[in-house]
């Protein structure tokens, strides 16, 4: 699972050939959550401090994370992602 950016101790990571929706992995010390690209919805545990980080991100860079998800399924290498500053 290829890291495609980090920021304030959250790390996020892109699966190939991942099941739908789209969607990218965070983790955050021992917190895993799943992020779908397109609307949001975060599934799994993680802090509100870190999950509004992650939406933040989210929303500056979605374009590059539906490319990176094509990518993916494309078994083509990904390309980072600028972190939240």
């Amino acid at each position: 699972m290829p890291q495609i950016s980090d920021f304030y101790g959250i790390l996020i990571w892109l699966n190939y050939n991942d099941h739908m929706p789209p969607h990218f992995h965070a983790w955050y010390g021992e917190y895993r959550a799943m992020v779908n690209i397109n609307d949001g919805v975060v599934k799994g545990e993680m802090p509100g401090r870190a999950i509004r980080m992650i939406l933040e991100w989210l929303d500056l860079h979605r374009d590059e994370l539906m490319d990176n998800w094509n990518r993916a399924q494309n078994g083509v290498p990904l390309n980072k992602i600028e972190p939240l500053k």
